[in-house]
């Protein structure tokens, strides 16, 4: 672990271009679940599976059990950033990381003062009037009941988020594949590399500096030019 730490920080110290791709684990640090681990979501009972209930065909037959999972199960906003999206902002405010790609819809890097984020799979802090596109923010979902609608034209709000059946951004992707093939350094941390599309973004990575930080293996760990495993915050604390 220490000789690995130490590649790590001289990799980080001697570039100005490190793009860091985050999932979960990034954001368990914060207190908030995951989906795949004992403890996530996916292990816990409901009605439906989380996988069912976060889909686009179950928002659309059963609006109201929708918002009453993602009421109780999506929106962690008293959650605070730890040290690994500290650092990151650090480091984009150093001039050293170019961009942060996740996976995570908590807006956590966004409140550690990142700047450059491509959110793959969108923001609870966006939502829109799917009727006369109104924004509004993750408060007013938490505070509404049943569905809510919109104050304009009560229209239907739904979250910016990517469901089930439901494809990425086109833009987000574009910026995310760029920032990636572009880049000196690629560190990948909190993620299992399994969900697709995301986990083919690490296809565009044209350089010989790719780290993995994870707790536990993944199926690309045999392309990383180095494995860091252990906790993320713990390992970003220490750089």
């Amino acid at each position: 672990m220490t000789e690995a730490m130490d590649t790590l920080k001289q990799w980080v110290d001697e570039s100005g271009n490190i793009v860091f791709f985050g999932g979960a684990g990034v954001s368990t640090e914060s207190g908030i679940p995951d989906f795949r681990s004992v403890d996530g979501l996916y292990h816990q009972q409901y009605d439906y599976p989380p996988e069912t209930i976060l889909s686009r065909t179950f928002y659309r037959k059963k609006t109201e059990e929708f918002y009453r999972f993602y009421r109780a199960k999506m929106l962690a906003l008293d959650a605070k950033p730890n040290a690994a999206h500290e650092k990151l902002a650090q480091w984009e405010r150093e001039g050293k990381l170019r961009a942060v790609v996740t996976q995570n819809i908590d807006g956590l890097h966004q409140a550690a003062g990142s700047r450059t984020v491509y959110e793959l799979h969108g923001s609870v802090h966006r939502n829109y009037c799917e009727r006369c596109h109104a924004l509004y923010d993750a408060a007013y979902i938490r505070d509404s009941e049943g569905v809510p609608v919109c104050e304009k034209c009560g229209g239907p709000v739904k979250p910016d988020v990517v469901l089930y059946e439901e494809g990425l951004d086109t833009a987000t992707m574009r910026g995310a594949i760029q920032a990636i093939s572009h880049a000196d350094v690629l560190i990948i941390g909190g993620t299992s590399l399994t969900v697709y599309p995301a986990a083919g973004l690490i296809d565009y990575y044209e350089g010989h500096k790719l780290v993995l930080i994870n707790k536990s293996v993944t199926p690309m760990d045999s392309r990383a030019d180095l494995l860091v495993q252990g906790s993320i915050g713990e390992i970003f604390s220490r750089l």
